[in-house]
């Protein structure tokens, strides 16, 4: 029996700023003079990224803490 005939379909994520699909991909993000190499969603047309709450409070925050720590 095929067990992902019975799975719904993968939301489609859309860009709010021209309406594009978004795709998983690996982006470079500069925060703070570091650079940072993430997997996140792309628009497809603009290039816009989503940033994700996973990212902004893990990451940046450790970026943010090594900085207030120099």
């Amino acid at each position: 029996m095929n067990k992902t005939a019975n799975l719904p379909p993968k939301p489609v994520w859309k860009c709010g700023k021209c309406g594009g699909e978004l795709k998983h991909g690996t982006v470079k993000i500069t925060y703070l003079g570091n650079d940072l190499r993430v997997e996140e969603l792309k628009c497809l047309n603009c290039g816009l990224v989503l940033i994700t709450e996973e990212l902004a409070l893990g990451k940046m925050f450790e970026v943010e803490q090594s900085l207030e720590d120099k």
